[in-house]
């Protein structure tokens, strides 16, 4: 790599260029199951010096074609998009600014911890409601990359709907705006006789080609973060071409966001938490569809393993929260302690609402109870809060928030396996759905809790496994494999948030049929002819590649 490094010091790049063992070693991993040494890390300092990492490895690939580039931010990534055997670009260094911010809208650059952006817009009233349960680690450009979702999905949707424009480098080097266009002003884009014209008119022929086909595999879920999504970037009867909607989500395999606009939602005032206890999962079918007529801002869920977790490793919420805060919620847990002598729930459920007053958010959590009368749960009403992660409710959002947290720091010899952590179902199927997967899991001995969004049937299974032990590597593709089918068969998605990656990238064909993968690869060629971007994720994936590099050393 010395002279790519020669070559990017001569061409003006200002930002740093790192080959040492340490650092190597530091970025050879993400928050996957994966390991991946690269040769290369640069942290560019601006747009221009991106755009001359990109026109240099695409000047240098025929020569070198083992050159690629990956994106990386805060590396909180699941899936193992993160990292890569060439060139990692560092966004989280450097290209942090939050350069605007109102009540409507932000922007910013891309390697911006969410926690700080989140601040920034709560002084404007304003909300990025994608809200991910690693926000307090994760950048808006990871967010944005990953189609990121989280508990305030279920009222406002994934972060797809809230980038009406961005700023991203093509795969000739330049920076360019993206953002919808009207059909008059698409004519106008593909007949440039440049890159980006030539990208325009080829999406669009290929999506026109096959339009009723790929409207026709959009997954029937309420959220999905597999593929590429085709079906959203261009509308014949609306006349929107909208090349954002293939970006977001794309994971870097298609050029680099350099800049995000990013649509803002109100701040609710107050809210409030009905909590339900569940024995059995019986009263699943009934119960979901009840609790939805409700309408609520959130209704999230954790099994009596994650809650049993929170038990056991307490003590690690004494450093997250501080001494005043923990003891807080110590006594907190003191009523459910004496409840739960008689049992642990199989399901614990979170459901939340909002409003412009307290009485408005106590009385929609009535009508619910009122509703809810004649079925095998204790409730338990929370306190009404501006923050929902204060007062009475903060234990369960804190059992359901840093359960995997825990996962990757607590259990000794064990370590997190996420590759069966994203799937969706529609709710009407999780009474079956449920116990068919608790009985994969028991078959293939795998410790796992399972966490999730209770309202569009998303779940978070996070195995725990000694992955340097051949025995428990040979789990993987089997396990994966019952589950996929299983997930498959009640007409869910194998992703609704954590995206492709490594890990389900090769099972796309199984998701969408040969035909549709196709398109995707095709996508991908379109964007990236010379393969410069995030090599072997989403549609390239493949299994061998993807098992060879599950870690052995932790």
């Amino acid at each position: 790599m010395e002279p790519i490094k020669q070559k990017l010091t001569q061409q003006g790049f200002s930002g740093d260029i790192e080959d040492a063992d340490k650092t190597l070693e530091f970025y050879s991993h993400d928050a996957s199951m994966f390991e991946i040494k690269p040769q290369l890390v640069v942290a560019p300092k601006s747009a221009k010096d991106v755009e001359r990492v990109v026109t240099l490895i695409a000047e240098e690939k025929k020569a070198h074609p083992q050159l690629s580039l990956t994106a990386r931010s805060a590396g909180t990534d699941m899936s193992g998009a993160a990292i890569n055997d060439s060139i990692i670009v560092d966004f989280n260094r450097y290209l942090t600014k939050i350069i605007s911010v109102d009540s409507h809208q932000a922007v910013t650059q891309p390697g911006a911890f969410f926690r700080d952006f989140d601040t920034e817009t709560a002084k404007y009233n304003g909300l990025l409601p994608s809200f991910p349960a690693s926000r307090d680690l994760c950048t808006v450009g990871g967010m944005m990359s990953n189609n990121s979702g989280g508990e305030k999905s279920l009222e406002f949707g994934k972060t797809e709907k809230y980038v009406p424009a961005m700023k991203f480098v093509f795969a000739d080097g330049i920076e360019r705006l993206v953002k919808p266009l009207t059909r008059s002003e698409l004519n106008a884009k593909m007949n440039q006789s440049d890159f980006e014209g030539m990208v325009y008119k080829d999406l669009f022929e290929l999506i026109e080609a096959n339009y009723d086909q790929i409207k026709a595999a959009k997954p029937h879920v309420s959220k999905n973060s597999t593929g590429y999504r085709l079906w959203d970037v261009w509308d014949r009867e609306i006349g929107i071409f909208d090349l954002t909607q293939v970006i977001v989500g794309a994971q870097g395999t298609l050029g680099f966001i350099t800049e995000g606009t990013l649509k803002l939602v109100p701040r609710t005032t107050h809210s409030g938490l009905l909590v339900l206890f569940l024995r059995d999962i019986d009263d699943l079918g009934e119960l979901i569809p009840k609790v939805m007529s409700h309408h609520p801002a959130t209704f999230e869920g954790f099994d009596d393993a994650t809650f049993w977790l929170s038990i056991r490793f307490m003590p690690s919420f004494l450093k997250m929260l501080g001494p005043i805060k923990f003891i807080h919620l110590l006594i907190t847990l003191i009523p459910d302690g004496i409840l739960l002598i008689k049992g642990i729930p199989k399901l614990i459920l979170m459901i939340e609402f909002t409003g412009s007053t307290e009485d408005e958010v106590r009385n929609k959590i009535k009508a619910l109870h009122r509703d809810l009368g004649p079925m095998r749960a204790r409730y338990e009403i929370n306190g009404f809060e501006e923050d929902p992660t204060e007062g009475a409710s903060e234990k369960f959002w804190l059992m359901r928030r840093y359960s995997f947290q825990l996962l990757r720091s607590k259990v000794k010899d064990k370590h997190t396996a996420p590759f069966i952590d994203d799937l969706i179902v529609n709710p009407e199927y999780l009474a079956e759905f449920l116990p068919q997967i608790r009985a994969i899991i028991k078959k293939y001995k795998l410790f796992a809790t399972i966490a999730g969004h209770m309202g569009d049937g998303n779940f978070h299974i996070i195995p725990l496994m000694k992955l340097e032990d051949p025995k428990d590597r040979e789990k993987l593709l089997p396990a994966m494999k019952e589950v996929n089918e299983l997930v498959l068969k009640y007409k869910g998605s194998l992703s609704g948030e954590h995206n492709d990656g490594l890990v389900r990238g090769p099972w796309l064909t199984q998701m969408y049929g040969k035909d549709i993968v196709d398109l995707f690869k095709q996508t991908k060629t379109i964007f990236d002819p010379q393969a410069i971007f995030n090599p072997h994720k989403k549609a390239n994936a493949d299994w061998d590649y993807s098992y060879s590099h599950i870690r052995e050393h932790f």
